[in-house]
């Protein structure tokens, strides 16, 4: 899934192509990705786009009128394409959801693609962005200068939750989802199952110190990639998401997994949990 990171490389790979370009054409190609209907789709055409910008997950392409609004969800992705066919694209069992034209006889501009199916890619034509559900309950983003200690501290004091669905969640800290937290978990040498209620401010400040630096590495790696390298990118620098039975990079012990009804979180026990394995219920029961 396109996390903070990968839409932050994405948001100024647009920013660098797309600003300053007139939008041609709009072609939607699976119409269920489409969540809003007023103002259609078709009123972006002839408008300049003037800025590309994220909101945790969100990437938004703004233009002198309306926005294009994009979240990946879980296997979408941004593709930027010179020379796109001149015949519009049919609907069909393809990963195409969405093709936006800009306009010149270079025919560059973008495709919206999702892989699986399972479809969760969603756009949004909107006035302003915070018309958008998802944008307009996001938190605070951890990237920003404003997020500073003190206001971490303050988002998980009281809350009887595990750090790691704290991290991902998007209402209470924006870009976060579920490769990242696994990583800054593993930095700060942290349980994912410590509830965050229970950290001591040296332990907060362990995970906040985690969270700039895994996130920061992550967008400087990152930086100047094109699209078709980020994924590769984003695998590459993980050291215990997506890296079940593999040799913790720290200490060398074996990474482990617990698994859910549709995801995985992956740590190493002794960076983590003093040596000891968490309970996987799902694995358990497989057992039995």
């Amino acid at each position: 899934m396109p996390e903070l990171p990968e839409v932050e490389a994405l948001t100024a790979i647009l920013a660098e192509r797309a600003a300053g370009r007139e939008i041609a054409r709009v072609l939607p190609v699976a119409v269920s990705v489409l969540k809003t209907y007023d103002p259609p789709l078709s009123v972006l055409e002839g408008h300049t786009i003037t800025a590309a910008a994220r909101h945790g997950k969100f990437l938004d392409l703004a233009t002198d009128g309306p926005h294009l609004v994009v979240h990946l969800a879980k296997a979408g992705w941004l593709r930027w394409r010179d020379g796109l066919p001149e015949a519009p694209p049919r609907p069909g069992k393809g990963p195409l959801a969405l093709r936006l034209l800009l306009a010149g006889p270079e025919r560059s501009g973008f495709d919206l693609t999702e892989a699986g199916t399972r479809k969760g890619l969603a756009v949004y034509v909107v006035r302003d962005p915070q018309e958008v559900p998802g944008i307009a309950r996001l938190g605070p983003d951890p990237l920003e200068d404003s997020f500073t200690l003190e206001a971490f501290a303050g988002l998980l004091r009281g809350v009887r939750h595990r750090i790691k669905g704290v991290l991902r969640d998007q209402s209470v800290i924006a870009g976060i989802g579920n490769a990242y937290s696994d990583e800054i978990l593993h930095a700060a040498r942290m349980s994912p199952y410590r509830l965050a209620s229970d950290l001591t401010e040296e332990e907060i400040a362990g995970v906040y110190e985690a969270m700039g630096a895994t996130l920061r590495s992550a967008v400087e790696r990152s930086h100047g990639l094109a699209a078709t390298d980020l994924k590769g990118e984003k695998r590459g620098g993980m050291r215990v998401h997506g890296r079940t039975g593999q040799p913790c990079p720290v200490c060398g012990d074996t990474v482990r997994e617990v698994s859910f009804r549709d995801s995985s979180l992956q740590y190493c026990p002794t960076c983590q949990t003093g040596g000891k394995p968490l309970a996987d219920r799902r694995l358990s029961r497989l057992l039995k």
